[in-house]
């Protein structure tokens, strides 16, 4: 039989072949144009090369964008990654390029993805919905979102799982070299087995659109009526195994929040931060998928979160430990540091370790968050902190080796890496720190947006006294 053209590819071979087959195409392309740029002007020679590296991002885009799964989350993380791994003059070309992915990834033809409506629902689409629109408005690596209206008026997005995409992502789970090498991206010194497990549980969550909106009324009820975050309501009778119909909203995406006032991305930076961060302290539950394409700038100011597919939730204990951590490193306590990084599993045997080592890792990581004063998240503190934990010519990489991501924190460190970026392809400026001891040690707000949340959480009952009891006095 004639293969879909529209397809996905679904088996381990095939995938890893097309990614391969793209990749050592546009390899004999370099050479060739290197090869021949020996004969040509350095004009000239510059404008080959420009032109082969469009060619390759668009190229990869395209390939990426029709495999979906695992294999385009991976285009997806790159985008807003900066990496040194690229030649300098060519990275924007890039990352915007592979921007995309983000937001605009080749959606499937309306015939397709009816299908897996008419499977799900036993009305047919015209029945459901006032208005139903057959292009996407958004694509992604898992399914397409379509506007649509609702017998009694609301306007609601209705993600579509692409059919066939469950047994694609199941082969890219299966593919052992590509799950270790995206752990692996987090922290080359991980408990292999541990850490595939836990990414393949977190990802192939991700095809139960059920379960994402079990996870998405959660949040929605943790933050009803905040005074600047929005997490869209779950339209639940019409939401299935492979459809997920939620509120529409209105707004401004990423690309055009950059383009913002240094005042206006810092807000918008913030308010990141303080739901990234944030709901672990006041929920204990925390969305670790932290890319650009899951926000949108309300015209209210208001910033609505979207898309709660891999989603983690965090006992009191782990929390108490990590603050313990926290503090140790606050109080410049090595030893103190290397104890409580024991107790929560990141040192397989802490007595062999260099404490003060320690310190200065945890704290070329983390500290533009742990440390008391105004830091400005550009490019290269971020790929500062990346490659502390992932780069072999990092100076910590011995020490690395020596270190442990236990499962359990993974998906923590993919959030943090993930708003880091963030943060960085806005530029912006904040006392990280100063916003975080409001949920370490119920400091009082240092910010307008840590005054109003403070006002809501209260008016909800939460106490500003913080309920971890890390500190002994």
């Amino acid at each position: 039989m004639a293969k879909d053209e529209g397809s996905i590819p679904k088996s381990r071979v095939r995938r890893t072949a097309q990614l391969g087959s793209v990749i050592g195409t546009q390899g004999a392309r370099y050479a060739g144009t290197r090869a021949a740029n020996l004969a040509r002007s350095s004009e000239r020679a510059s404008e080959q090369m420009d032109r082969r590296h469009l060619e390759a991002a668009e190229r990869m885009v395209d390939t990426l964008g029709t495999m979906k799964g695992a294999a385009m989350k991976i285009g997806q993380l790159a985008s807003f990654i900066d990496t040194e791994f690229l030649p300098p003059e060519y990275r924007a070309l890039y990352q915007d390029k592979l921007a995309d992915l983000r937001t605009s990834a080749p959606p499937m033809a309306w015939s397709q993805v009816r299908s897996v409506l008419d499977e799900e629902w036993e009305d047919p689409v015209e029945e459901l919905f006032e208005d139903f629109s057959h292009d996407a408005a958004a694509a992604a690596s898992i399914g397409q979102v379509h506007r649509a209206t609702l017998p009694d008026g609301r306007r609601v997005a209705v993600k579509i799982q692409y059919p066939g995409v469950a047994e694609a992502l199941r082969a890219d789970m299966q593919n052992a070299g590509m799950i270790m090498r995206l752990a692996k991206a987090l922290a080359p010194g991980l408990d292999a087995k541990a850490a595939a497990a836990e990414l393949k549980e977190r990802v192939l969550e991700e095809l139960d659109y059920e379960y994402e909106a079990q996870s998405q009324r959660a949040f929605s009820r943790g933050y009803k009526g905040h005074p600047f975050i929005h997490v869209p309501d779950v339209i639940t009778r019409l939401s299935r195994g492979r459809v997920l119909v939620t509120e529409w909203v209105d707004g401004v995406g990423f690309d055009e929040v950059k383009e913002r006032s240094r005042a206006e991305r810092d807000r918008f930076a913030e308010i990141v931060f303080r739901f990234c961060f944030g709901s672990i302290y006041h929920l204990r539950h925390f969305n670790a998928d932290a890319h650009p394409g899951n926000y949108i700038l309300m015209h209210d100011g208001k910033v609505a979160f979207i898309d709660f597919g891999m989603t983690k939730q965090l006992d009191s204990e782990q929390i108490e430990l990590e603050i313990v951590a926290l503090e140790a490193v606050f109080d410049d306590d090595p030893e103190r540091l290397r104890v409580a990084l024991g107790d929560l599993g990141f040192l397989n045997n802490p007595k062999k370790v260099d404490a003060e080592r320690v310190m200065a890792h945890v704290r070329t990581v983390g500290g533009w968050y742990m440390e008391d004063r105004e830091v400005t998240v550009d490019s290269r503190l971020v790929m500062e902190a990346i490659a502390a934990v992932s780069d072999p010519r990092s100076e910590f990489f011995d020490l690395m080796r020596r270190e442990n991501v236990p499962a359990n924190e993974l998906m923590g460190r993919r959030m943090e890496s993930g708003v880091l970026a963030v943060l960085g392809q806005l530029n912006a400026t904040g006392n990280w720190y100063r916003i975080g001891r409001e949920w370490w040690f119920a400091d009082d707000p240092v910010t307008e947006l840590g005054r109003q949340e403070r006002t809501y959480f209260a008016s909800r009952g939460e106490k500003p006294a913080r309920s971890f009891s890390a500190r002994v006095t």
